[in-house]
Parts: structure tokens; sequence; C-alpha cells
């Protein structure tokens, strides 16, 4: 049988002294508000046996917190299911969190550099989608020597200060794709990688991985090289009608950032539909029709509900107690068309 935490278990674990959580347990003098989180996330995460008295104790010194997200066009539907979930979140946990969601329209990086800024000034911290820039990266910075973190959301992103992360390990993500290629062709062959933008961390994690397994697992198939959609459709159209012409023998196809839209309208408009193996990433409207009617053979998933409650989760934790912002990989989902 295990052992019930004590209050010396309970110090210990919080970095504080006896004395202070037995103040909190019988009421006497109030902690500053660092403590009080800490002492409430070590007992959350060992159980601690008085841990409603605690929470009744110290949740009204929780302040509100404000978090910030950024997110890419309003008009793609997966990053309007983030927007949703995040929402839905945020309603759920105690201390309540406020939210401000805005969506990135033009996401060139001087655009995307101010939103940041006037984002992340309203808010205690900020997550964004976005590529990687010099100019980005300078704008988290302004914001970090202002006490503002940011978090790359989905895609990592770099500065000189410290900076989380929320999202899936990409790499294993490529080797996912790669696996599921090589493994369901009928014969070796060229396979295709289709990309949004390299600056996306997300998307050249996915190359790298995508190319680490086919080198390790999959000699006798020959990768092209990618061909980029810079997150639009019709340039997605345009870009995979060029290459099903110009390789008539293909025999996998990797999509791995923006503009399925297009991709998969050119593959039914080629006739070849379903004779490709066709890997993409991310369930939305298109990405589970297309699963339907066989016109992709597999998604690979971030689990959207997940991913919004963890967000919330790290970026409010991190924000009561002034921590540096960490680092939150999440598991994968699979789906394929008997799946969805």
């Amino acid at each position: 049988m295990a052992r019930r935490p004590t209050i010396q278990d309970l110090s210990a674990r919080a970095g504080v002294s006896v004395s202070t959580i037995d103040r909190i347990l019988n009421g006497r003098d109030k902690v500053r508000h660092g403590t009080a989180a800490r002492v409430l996330a070590a007992a959350e995460d060992m159980g601690f046996y008085a841990l409603p008295a605690l929470r009744q104790r110290l949740q009204p010194a929780h302040p509100r917190v404000k978090l910030g997200f950024l997110l890419q066009q309003s008009d793609r539907g997966f990053y309007r299911s983030i927007a949703e979930a995040l929402r839905t979140a945020a309603a759920s946990v105690d201390p309540p969190v406020e939210l401000l969601i805005e969506h990135l329209q033009d996401l060139s990086p001087d655009a995307v550099a101010a939103q940041i800024l006037q984002l992340g000034a309203q808010v205690q911290a900020l997550a964004v989608v976005s590529a990687e820039h010099p100019r980005i990266s300078a704008a988290i910075e302004e914001l970090a020597a202002k006490g503002v973190p940011t978090y790359g959301l989905i895609s990592d992103l770099s500065a000189a200060c410290s900076t989380g992360y929320i999202g899936l390990d990409n790499w294993r993500v490529g080797r996912t794709a790669a696996w599921a290629v090589t493994g369901m062709s009928r014969r070796p062959g060229r396979l295709a990688i289709i990309l949004g933008n390299h600056r996306y961390r997300c998307q050249d994690l996915n190359e790298s991985g995508f190319r680490s397994y086919c080198r390790e697992h999959a000699p006798d198939f020959t990768v092209l090289e990618p061909v980029q959609t810079f997150e639009d459709n019709s340039i997605a159209r345009e870009v995979t009608e060029q290459l099903l012409r110009r390789e008539p023998d293909l025999v996998g196809l990797y999509v791995g950032g923006g503009g399925m839209p297009g991709v998969l309208e050119a593959l039914r408009q080629s006739g070849r539909a379903g004779t490709i193996v066709t890997v993409g990433n991310d369930m939305t409207e298109h990405t589970r029709l297309g699963l339907i009617d066989r016109v992709l053979t597999m998604i690979v998933a971030h689990p959207v509900q997940h991913l919004a409650a963890e967000a919330i989760a790290q970026m409010q934790g991190d924000a009561a107690v002034a921590a540096a912002p960490r680092k939150r990989v999440l598991g994968f989902e699979i789906f394929g068309p008997e799946n969805v």
C-alpha cells in the first residue's frame, strides 16, 4: 500500500517550510501568490490528502490570468477548430482564464511581429503559430524583456530568450508518414513531399523525419525535393498538378504543410486519386472527406481538444508562478478511411 504524503513531503516538494504549510492549512496569515501557487501545484501533483482544504485556502489568492493566442487565418477550418477548443478549455478551468484570440491574415514577418507585440502588450503569456524569422524572434525577445513569455503553438519558435512550445514531435510525425507511405506502396518508387513553407519548424522537421525513415528503412524508394505551397490553396493545386504531370510513376505523396484542399482537388482531377499512397496532416472537413473518398490514405493529426487543454494549463501554470516558459510535447492521432 502506498504511503500517504505528509506535510513534510509537501513542504519538500513545494520548496517551503513545514510552518508555511501549517499556516495555510489553518488559515493563519496570508502567503505570497507565488508561494501559494507552488504549494497548490505540488499538492495536486502528489495527491496530498488535504488538497480540498488547500484549494479552498489558496485559490482565492490566484489572480485571473489573461492569455493570448495568435493563430493562422480564420478561413482555415483547422485554426477555427483550435480557437473553439481553446475557448472550451478556458471555460472549464478553475481559477478562470481570460482569453484573447486573434487570427493572422497577413503572414508576412513584419505583420506577424507587429501583432505579436500588439497582443503581447495585453496579456500575461502569448502563444503563436508562426514561421521562423529574425523579425519575429526580435518581437518575442522584446516581449520577454517586459516579462511576457511566448510559446510556439504547433510549430516551435526560437529566440535569444527562453521560449515555450506546445505541440507534437514533428520529426516523429514525418517518420510515421514515411512508414505509412512506404509500407502501403505496392512497389518501391518515387516519393514526393509537399510543404507550405520551410520556415515553419514543424514542417521542416516533418520533411527531416520523412527522409530519415526512408534512408533507414526504405532505401529502394527515391525521395524527391519538396515543393512549396506557401500555405495557399490555389498554389497548392497548381504545384500538385505540375508534380503529377512531371512524375507519371509517382507512388507516394506526403503533404506536410498547408494547402491540402488544393492538393486534393488536383489529385481528384488527375484521375490518379487512390493510386498514389497519400498521407497528410490534421483532421479537417477537407481531409475527412478525402479519407472517406480514399483520395487520402492516412492522416496524422493533432489531438485538438487535448492540445487546447494542455496549452491553457501550461501557460496558466507558468504565468501563476512567473516561471520560464516550458515545452510540452503531445502524442498524435492517426486516422484512415475506416476510423473517421
